[in-house]
């Protein structure tokens, strides 16, 4: 089990562990969404995430986000998402917001204009350096639905 399941089966935010805990949300975060890993955190964060869920610095460890075999990059890709200029994020709930709408069967005639909006919207973003190809290509295989080739 990794982290976030733990704190989903028990109700516990990322914010209320860090409250707990002392450690830095951004941290508990990070090894959430398997970015950080926390065999490489420091002993004192171990423990003081230990000591406020209640559990051994040993079972703790034990915490760890799935990481694909074959290329050891976390499985859960969320953090390609954190820190989206405004611009993007706009972009990218318009088009979920279109996928849904034509998910359900509805009839949605913007569906053309939101996809280009946001697929020029990455476009631009990679090509100006806000963000990064990984980036790019996860927000393109998961919003535009476009397989990398």
């Amino acid at each position: 089990m990794d982290l976030q399941t733990y704190l989903d089966q028990r109700n516990i935010t990322k914010y209320r562990l860090s409250q707990m805990s002392g450690v830095p949300k951004s941290t508990i975060m990070d090894i959430c969404s398997g970015k950080s890993v926390l065999g490489r955190c420091s002993a004192n964060t171990v423990h003081q995430l230990a000591q406020a869920l209640g559990c051994t610095m040993e079972e703790m460890l034990e915490f760890e986000a799935p990481y694909d075999r074959d290329s050891g990059l976390p499985q859960n890709k969320d953090y390609l998402e954190c820190g989206l200029p405004d611009f993007l994020q706009d972009s990218i709930q318009a088009m979920k917001q279109a996928w849904k709408k034509l998910d359900n069967g509805e009839e949605y005639y913007r569906w053309d204009c939101d996809y280009c909006e946001l697929q020029s919207d990455i476009n631009s973003a990679e090509v100006n350096q806000v963000i990064s190809s990984e980036q790019a290509w996860y927000l393109r295989e998961k919003y535009l639905r476009i397989k990398r080739g």
